[in-house]
């Protein structure tokens, strides 16, 4: 598939971004105003009676529009209406959500039958054509809408799976801006894509912009929250504050020289070792320890390194190694 006919590529054959860029002095300068993908904030909107016809009936034409009529003071459509929309935006354009307020609007409702709510409404070619009553559970929404907008396109996957493929080998080779672009277009496109998401956010922290990529994750979509990608970011957030201020690495290789059994040196190496990048130098550090000593700290250093294993994630060369190490050593 050439860049013409990828979705997630720009009319110049590469890619752009309003909202990130890495700039020549390596530091991250992102728009934080907003998550990524903002421009898919279309997909979800409030009208009114007068709107409708625009809104709902015509634009139903193009691809499915579901109504959620809702009410303030009603208790379930505060449930529903997250779970909706988080809905909606996982589906990445697919579908389009349009909720209205049937106390300011109640003729609407009124002409269509709608006797309770929450109500969600499915329009398609203008007309209604499914629906369901209540806040139902997040799979009954998903499949809800996965009937609605039917299959999913292979063309479509197969260009996203290329344009994360392309910002993994940008990032690799360190042209930073490059792959930061192609994050961010991807997100426009799916505001919910876990690892371009956390690829985004991961790439702050290594520029050395923490506090951005603590906001990130923060304002992760609540459809990819608890995804093992943000999951990495958030520990290797927790790894590079563990490693402020913990010392000088030429300070504690002497001290570890002098004293073997120093384990808590050898523990902060570890750490700072991490934080470098020098992964496999910092699992053995830890492994060191378990070797000698396997109750240290309540067996913590084989706990550091199951932290160490999902910041870096599992497929990481890193990962498998250590874990291989790590089975022999335990059962041996």
């Amino acid at each position: 598939m050439s860049s013409n006919d990828n979705p997630f590529a720009s009319n110049q054959g590469g890619y752009s971004s309003q909202n990130v860029a890495f700039g020549g002095n390596g530091a991250a300068q992102p728009a934080m105003g907003g998550a990524p993908g903002a421009a898919a904030g279309d997909l979800i909107k409030d009208t009114t009676t007068a709107n409708f016809q625009a809104d709902v009936i015509a634009e139903s034409r193009n691809q499915p529009v579901l109504i959620d009529f809702w009410a303030p003071w009603c208790g379930p459509c505060k449930q529903l209406t997250p779970r909706l929309e988080a809905a909606v935006r996982k589906a990445g354009g697919k579908v389009k959500l349009v909720k209205m307020n049937i106390d300011e609007h109640p003729s609407i409702p009124g002409q269509m039958g709608v006797q309770s709510i929450p109500a969600v409404v499915a329009f398609q070619n203008g007309q209604p054509v499914d629906g369901f009553m209540g806040a139902v559970p997040d799979s009954q929404i998903e499949e809800f809408i996965a009937k609605l907008a039917g299959p999913s396109s292979n063309a479509q996957d197969e260009a996203l799976e290329q344009a994360l493929e392309a910002a993994a080998a940008a990032r690799e080779a360190g042209d930073l801006n490059r792959a930061a672009q192609i994050y961010q277009m991807i997100l426009q496109q799916v505001p919910d894509n876990a690892p371009a998401y956390a690829g985004l956010a991961g790439m702050l922290l290594e520029a050395g912009e923490t506090e951005q990529a603590k906001q990130m994750v923060a304002q992760a979509p609540e459809g990819i929250a608890a995804s093992p990608e943000i999951a990495s970011v958030k520990a290797q957030l927790e790894l590079a504050e563990k490693v402020a201020g913990l010392g000088d690495p030429a300070e504690m290789e002497r001290k570890l020289a002098a004293d073997p059994a120093d384990h808590d040196t050898r523990f902060d190496l570890a750490q700072l070792k991490n934080a470098t990048g020098d992964r496999e130098a910092a699992a053995d550090l830890l492994l060191d320890i378990m070797k000698a000593d396997r109750e240290w700290r309540e067996d913590g250093a084989r706990l550091e390194l199951l932290k160490f294993f999902e910041a870096w994630g599992p497929t990481d060369p890193a990962t498998v190694k250590a874990r291989r190490k790590l089975s022999a050593l335990l059962f041996r």
